[in-house]
């Protein structure tokens, strides 16, 4: 199917400044990423930057990017003008790959696209991957997702879902039986493709209390009864760049593949 990869990129971080302007391995992170995300089946991968500094370095590596406003509030706002800069239809596929995330497996984000083509009525797509450790499982900073039988997500939180009644505390799903065998929390990962007339309506949709609750967009979509697919991966993506030391963990991966 067609469709195009969009990359915001904000060059204020507090725990890392100037982050997509980084380097790695001889290039700024937002290249390494848009060099990434090319190696997938989109049609065009265009860096959504808020900075004059960043879209000059992507023109300087035959990145093409645009040039959108400062002050948008959320990472899907700043997406949104993108669309409406680049001119596309509302029926076209875009897939947000963040910024920060310089080693994402290309057939991911392929597959997050044809999500959509796969369900019609699902505004959104993400993916995810089994869970496999209870510490993981309890780590609020580790989002999860149930889903229904179609393979569409119920809901996300940060909570340890879905819960044993019986089992509380414990890693569940390494003797589950009954219905729920085969059964596994899923962690979700942080790419989406999107109908790009959903979203141009999304940042207009009032925030949902749980989205703000939870800190998580994403439930602004479920609150409003918009469906969102799932694909699930697995594998676990690379380590992305948030911090000093994550730079320092990737810079190490880098080195040794290109060794």
């Amino acid at each position: 199917m067609s469709y195009t990869v969009l990359i915001p990129a904000r060059l204020a971080s507090t725990r890392l400044p100037d982050k997509p302007l980084a380097d790695l391995a001889g290039l700024p992170m937002v290249v390494r990423v848009a060099r990434q995300a090319a190696l997938s089946q989109a049609q065009r991968v265009v860096v959504a930057a808020d900075d004059a500094r960043i879209v000059q370095s992507c023109l300087e590596h035959q990145v093409e990017a645009v040039l959108t406003r400062a002050d948008h509030p959320s990472g899907s706002d700043r997406l949104a003008e993108a669309c409406d800069l680049l001119g596309l239809p509302d029926d076209a596929v875009v897939v947000n790959v963040q910024g920060d995330e310089p080693l994402i497996q290309p057939g991911l984000i392929d597959a997050v696209a044809a999500l959509l083509a796969q369900h019609p009525h699902a505004s959104m797509s993400t993916a995810a991957h089994p869970i496999d450790h209870l510490d993981e499982f309890n780590n609020p900073n580790v989002v999860k997702v149930v889903l229904d039988a179609a393979g569409l997500a119920l809901t996300f939180s940060r909570a340890p879902i879905p819960h044993s009644r019986d089992q509380a505390g414990q890693a569940w799903w390494q003797n589950a039986s009954g219905p729920a065998a085969g059964l596994q929390p899923l962690r979700h990962i942080g790419i989406y493709g999107y109908r790009v007339g959903f979203l141009r309506a999304f940042p207009k949709l009032p925030q949902a209390p749980l989205e703000v609750l939870e800190s998580l967009e994403q439930m602004r979509a479920v609150w409003h009864g918009h469906r969102i697919a799932v694909h699930i991966s697995t594998e676990a993506p690379g380590p992305g760049v948030d911090t000093p030391e994550d730079l320092a963990r990737v810079r190490a991966l880098l080195a040794k593949t290109t060794a």
